[in-house]
């Protein structure tokens, strides 16, 4: 017999999305993504036993799709390392007061970001 008077579990539509929970899906998936682009450094680095292979990795990373996938990576790298030493904050005890979770999360956000427009317009 089902009980129609237990609460129902927060769903899509009335959940409200937080910054917290942005920041750690993100960070999540920015560690994904990092872990794709070793393969496709694996594959460039193979390629540069051929000359033909090279050329081709280096054609595909002159377009439009292959500059967003290097500024995808960049942006992972440089988001997923500030976020990580958020995380050693974590580990060491300091930050976890509301205010402060939210204010390093914001920084995290601008140091990513900063570091990548940085190396973008570096290199």
């Amino acid at each position: 017999m089902q009980n129609k008077t237990r609460p129902l579990s927060p769903h899509l539509q009335i959940y409200r999305w937080q910054l917290t929970s942005v920041l750690s899906i993100t960070h999540r998936a920015t560690g994904l993504f990092l872990s794709l682009g070793i393969l496709v450094y694996l594959a460039w680095l193979i390629a540069l036993l051929n000359s033909e292979s090279y050329d081709t990795f280096q054609m595909f990373f002159q377009t439009i799709p292959g500059r967003l996938l290097m500024f995808g990576w960049v942006f992972s790298f440089f988001y997923h390392l500030a976020n990580g030493i958020r995380h050693l904050f974590w580990d060491a005890g300091y930050g976890f007061e509301l205010r402060t979770t939210y204010i390093s999360g914001w920084v995290v956000v601008g140091v990513a970001f900063a570091l990548t427009l940085a190396f973008a317009l570096g290199s």
